[in-house]
């Protein structure tokens, strides 16, 4: 398992937008509401995002690894990792869940959602493998006190409460993934508009969608157009 977690950590900038793929294909509903599947998948791939972006935002741990190596240059147990040991994970699992949903489309839930899921799981394996390796007692007593994927909510007051957010470093790490995500369920609701065809040009829920589309992108043109600027340069430094 770890060795596949490695193979996994390395080549998921490959693999994984192959599955996403599956998001594209008609596929048999989830639900007979469209309309409903969105607002859900919706709500579950939000929380999943605020997650992510608490866990960045309060203390940030790098996940990109060395040269697609699992790699740590100190073991984080601060901010939401004191309550879940994988909390960006988790916030990733929770965004994927969030797409099948929205997508409505039972290829995805019953093939893309658990292949992520064995993939973390593999991920994490050979990052706790290495981890144990670098940190030793350390990380055992880390592991003991603290659920890998279930977070524990005893104290989360107290964590927001004593950090200071960076919100410039939320915006550098999240701008592109969370464009990704948005721009994903806009799409795929105006797949599910037009299969059922309901779809009417001009029409307020379609003028809404695309709108919300172009101002997204637009978003997405000043962060990236910031962060070449070296505007969000501190952002990369971590929390002391």
């Amino acid at each position: 398992m770890v060795r596949l977690g490695n193979f996994l950590f390395h080549y998921r900038n490959v693999l994984f937008p192959a599955v996403y793929a599956l998001l594209a294909i008609e596929s048999r509903p989830l639900l007979a509401s469209y309309r409903l599947a969105a607002i859900v998948g919706f709500l579950v791939a939000l929380t999943g995002q605020l997650l992510r972006a608490l866990t960045i935002g309060l203390e940030y741990i790098k996940r990109g690894g060395l040269n697609r190596q699992v790699y740590a240059e100190k073991l984080v147990q601060g901010g939401m990792f004191a309550h879940c040991r994988n909390p960006l994970y988790l916030g990733n699992i929770m965004i994927l869940l969030g797409l099948g949903i929205a997508s409505n489309s039972r290829l995805f839930l019953s093939v893309g959602v658990p292949f992520f899921l064995f993939a973390y799981w593999a991920i994490i394996t050979a990052e706790e493998h290495y981890l144990r390796n670098k940190f030793g007692q350390d990380f055992d007593d880390y592991c003991a006190r603290v659920n890998r994927l279930l977070p524990n909510l005893s104290g989360l007051g107290q964590t927001l409460s004593g950090m200071r957010f960076n919100w410039r470093r939320l915006i550098n790490k999240e701008y592109g993934s969370t464009y990704i995500w948005l721009a994903g369920i806009i799409l795929v609701t105006l797949k599910n508009i037009w299969l059922s065809g309901d779809y009417r040009h001009g029409g307020p829920v379609e003028t809404g969608l695309w709108v919300s589309l172009a101002l997204l992108t637009l978003g997405y043109a000043v962060a990236r157009f910031l962060k070449k600027k070296g505007l969000l340069k501190d952002a990369l430094e971590p929390v002391s």
